[in-house]
């Protein structure tokens, strides 16, 4: 069976994109019409921008959405999935990959959230990391004492990647007080994200509240195949428990790693990684069995 998964957001490059338009006609429709429901040429940003330009989570989160399923559209009637799944935002990506948001609904989605998102984190200085080569208990139990001692502010354990890379979220002064500890609990490394602010953080709760009306008001119908998501690693195709998860989703972390175990035990044997970079068919590699068929295209 095979299993399409759906980067987010880091996995943006310069150039992201300017291959497809120059190649495909059906990409360079695609990345018109993406323009014009935005109301300005992210494709000029996506292109020909500068990295620093791309990073911005307003332009990263649409950017890597368009690129990701303009790939999937471009595959027309080859695009057949048993399964699909995307990492954070790639969420977006694969429900509209699989047919349950239109690709202008997806993307008013999209960029909604990455609105909310930057505004949520403009409200407080906040930060991950990623912290490698300890259990996801030992992980989880530092960052509930430093919450707890209520002096640093709040930490949690946000990305469940693979098995020893877990990332950790929150408070700037939490997640440094949180890393020191772990290394002491012989993490192997604690490393610092460039990153907007605390995703999947209790800190991003003003974006939930903001993007709560937008998602309800959405049109969102049965996809074409199950979508495993993030918040409990769990198949669905009913639209209702597909928008609860979808908000929720903000607040909550990313269970990455249960969601491939979850879909190599439904029958994957094949993963194909649609959108910018390789990161998710490296987190597969770890976690799926070895004769399992991993492959991208972007």
């Amino acid at each position: 069976m095979k299993a399409y998964v759906f980067p987010g957001q880091g996995a943006q490059f310069a150039g992201m994109g300017k291959e497809l338009y120059d190649t495909d006609p059906r990409a360079h429709e695609l990345f018109e019409k993406a323009n014009e429901i935005l109301g300005w040429r992210i494709s000029d940003v996506m292109f020909t921008g500068t990295s620093d330009e791309l990073k911005q989570t307003k332009v990263t989160q649409p950017a890597i959405f368009i690129h990701s399923v303009v790939l999937a559209k471009c595959l027309g009637e080859e695009f057949k999935p048993d399964m699909v799944a995307g990492h954070s935002l790639g969420e977006f990506s694969a429900l509209t990959a699989a047919g349950a948001l239109s690709f202008e609904e997806g993307l008013v989605l999209v960029a909604k959230r990455a609105f909310a998102m930057q505004k949520a984190c403009e409200l407080k200085e906040s930060t991950m990391a990623a912290v490698l080569g300890l259990e996801d208990k030992v992980i989880e139990d530092v960052c509930n004492e430093v919450t707890a001692k209520g002096d640093c502010g709040v930490v949690v354990a946000a990305n469940y990647n693979s098995h020893g890379q877990v990332v950790i979220s929150g408070d700037v002064d939490a997640v440094a007080a949180a890393g020191a500890q772990l290394k002491e609990k012989g993490a192997k490394r604690v490393l610092p994200l460039v990153v907007g602010g605390a995703f999947h953080s209790p800190l991003m709760d003003p974006a939930r509240v903001e993007l709560a009306e937008a998602i309800e008001k959405a049109t969102l119908t049965a996809p074409v195949c199950p979508v495993y998501q993030n918040v409990d690693a769990m198949p669905h195709t009913d639209p209702i428990e597909i928008k609860k998860n979808l908000l929720i989703q903000l607040t909550n972390p990313v269970r990455w790693a249960q969601i491939v175990e979850k879909m190599v035990a439904d029958g994957a044997d094949e993963f194909v990684e649609l959108g910018p970079g390789t990161v998710l068919q490296g987190l597969v590699k770890k976690l799926a069995p070895a004769e399992t068929k991993i492959s991208g295209m972007q």
